[in-house]
């Protein structure tokens, strides 16, 4: 006979269903609120807009102050021009841009996603025009579910108005920093604009009426890949958004004046502000989830009912796990030290990279003839250099050869150039001895501006040679 487990049948409770912000037709209908974090985030997207939408209108030395001029491939940023050439510099912020990402995003979670990403925030412009056309949140609802009237049409105009309008002048404002933004705007309102640019304003007027007025948080939380990875640099002291549930159950309502402790519950009411508030339509009472997306409007909502309710605020607050747990946040800790050093190390190098860029620029090609007899014996090969004035003023310029003991340079070496100019200059190199010592040696071609000879390029090629003569 051998021995069994035994088994007892257990009662099971099928788990309270989640509440969400979603109503019967699928979509969320947020609810307004004010707070200090609102605010915050007020500000901080509208010194965000008016860089946006106003830099583009500058105007610096006679042109456009920021234009990506793609048609001339050349970058105006204010008093600076970049190149091609240059491009190696726009990796570097882009890297710079990742690890300042990474970092914050480990000190304190999707911060950026709340308060800076530009989805998050059109969609809180096209959220505000809702509720001035179609009001607040209840009277959505409503509309909602009303039939078509005349109230229901004009209401529904007023707001796809709205957002077409914030849409176009967003897609106008996008290509201006890509075309000069006066004439396309000139063009645009006399209906003459056509071709590629007109293709451009309308595709991200779609873009943006697309994603911040219908998709919404879907874009948060199915199409950007920063949801999906967000977590692995998550670590127990990071500062999220989160729920002090030890302070918070049991939920219940109460009378304003009930002590929680006289009647057995937490200091959350169950109020479901929290939950109505949120532009993706979680309950933060649930636990950390991918689709917050570190607002803190359930903060200042749930800070607004503890006010009332006589109670200290930070029932939802921004903590880390180890706070949660009785313990202490370390603020200072490898991971956040390592993003931070790595950060600073590419500030510097691209501070460094852009002061000590060169402001003329010098390609060497070579003609595809290995080598040619000149006139007076001497081995020649033929080289195309292609010189561009980066500056914002005339340059003369001078070309030579570096270490070019044995070779002489033949051809126009003195050059004056505009600003932003560029030219194909031939040139041919000779060599002066009859025995050169090997078949083929690495030569460099200078090019140094005439009054400031700190100013100067320096290019490679080779010289090719018969072995024997």
């Amino acid at each position: 006979m051998s021995d069994r487990i035994p088994v007892q049948l257990i009662q099971s409770f099928e788990p309270a269903p989640k509440i969400r912000a979603r109503t019967t037709d699928n979509l969320i209908h947020t609810r307004s609120f004010t707070g200090l974090f609102r605010t915050l985030r007020i500000s901080g997207a509208g010194v965000l807009f008016l860089l946006f939408f106003g830099t583009v209108w500058l105007d610096w030395g006679g042109r456009q102050a920021v234009l990506w001029d793609l048609s001339e491939s050349k970058f105006h940023i204010f008093g600076a021009t970049f190149w091609p050439q240059d491009f190696i510099l726009l990796s570097a912020l882009l890297i710079i841009a990742a690890f300042g990402l990474f970092a914050i995003t480990v000190f304190a979670g999707r911060v950026w996603c709340g308060y800076t990403c530009p989805q998050s925030s059109w969609t809180w412009i096209f959220m505000w025009c809702e509720k001035i056309t179609e009001g607040e949140r209840n009277q959505r609802i409503k509309l909602q579910a009303a039939p078509w009237g005349l109230n229901k049409l004009l209401r529904r105009s007023a707001k796809h108005t709205l957002w077409l309008a914030i849409s176009l002048l967003t897609g106008l404002t996008f290509v201006g920093y890509f075309t000069p933004i006066r004439p396309l705007a000139e063009e645009l309102l006399t209906l003459q604009t056509a071709g590629v640019s007109l293709f451009w304003v309308l595709f991200f007027t779609g873009a943006t009426y697309l994603n911040a007025g219908w998709l919404r948080e879907a874009v948060c939380m199915h199409m950007c890949p920063y949801a999906r990875f967000q977590s692995v640099m998550f670590d127990k002291d990071t500062l999220t958004i989160s729920y002090d549930a030890a302070r918070g159950e049991i939920r219940g309502p109460r009378k304003r004046d009930a002590k929680p402790a006289n009647i057995g519950l937490g200091d959350c009411i169950d109020c479901q502000m929290c939950v109505q508030v949120c532009p993706t339509g979680i309950d933060i009472r649930d636990g950390l989830q991918m689709e917050c997306i570190g607002c803190a409007a359930c903060i200042d909502a749930c800070d607004s009912i503890m006010d009332k309710m006589g109670y200290a605020r930070g029932l939802i607050k921004y903590t880390s796990e180890h706070q949660l747990q009785g313990g202490k946040t370390h603020l200072l800790r490898p991971r956040l030290i390592g993003y931070t050093a790595v950060l600073l190390v590419m500030i510097g190098a691209l501070v460094v990279a852009l002061v000590e860029r060169p402001m003329v620029s010098l390609d060497v090609s070579k003609d595809r003839g290995l080598f040619r007899e000149n006139s007076q014996g001497q081995i020649e090969n033929i080289y195309s250099l292609k010189i561009i004035n980066k500056t914002q003023q005339r340059q003369d310029y001078q070309l030579s050869l570096v270490d070019g003991d044995g070779f002489v340079l033949q051809g126009k070496t003195q050059l004056s150039l505009a600003p932003g100019e560029i030219v194909d200059v031939p040139v041919s190199v000779a060599m002066l001895s009859e025995r050169p010592e090997s078949g083929s040696r690495e030569m460099a071609f200078k090019v140094a501006d005439s009054d400031e000879p700190g100013i100067y390029s320096v290019a490679k090629s080779r010289f090719v040679a018969p072995m024997n003569r």
